[in-house]
């Protein structure tokens, strides 16, 4: 269900590739959440580094409403960057078996297949 790439990259630097890799893949990043800062704010501390990039690509959420409005709630797709023993993890759910829990549709399925092995692209793309 995880699709999960360990590398010996900065947080800040698998960001800054990973970013310009979703732009470069017809992604945008809609948001980055930091958590550890966030947790940090509301005074629940995290030692370790931990952003959630939520990224779109319109043309493949347009496809997916199309044949079922109520797939909002899995949308957008997240990739996180997050350190872990002193190693830089990115990872993802995996589209494909988020979407197979929501919907049996033979399009639906086809749809995650293109945007999780551009996903893993993008994410090995950064983690190399």
């Amino acid at each position: 269900m995880k699709y999960l790439k360990t590398t010996g990259k900065s947080i800040e630097s698998v960001m800054s590739l990973l970013e310009a890799r979703v732009r470069e893949n017809g992604f945008g990043v809609l948001h980055i959440h930091n958590l550890k800062v966030t947790l940090n704010e509301k005074g629940f501390p995290l030692d370790r580094e931990c952003r959630i990039l939520e990224i779109c690509n319109p043309a493949y959420a347009n496809r997916v409403l199309g044949l079922d409005m109520s797939m909002n709630m899995a949308l957008p797709c997240r990739i996180s960057v997050y350190e872990d023993e002193g190693k830089t993890i990115i990872g993802m759910v995996r589209p494909t078996a988020l979407l197979a829990a929501l919907s049996t549709d033979p399009e639906m399925a086809r749809i995650a297949e293109e945007v999780e092995q551009q996903m893993i692209r993008m994410i090995d793309e950064a983690g190399e």
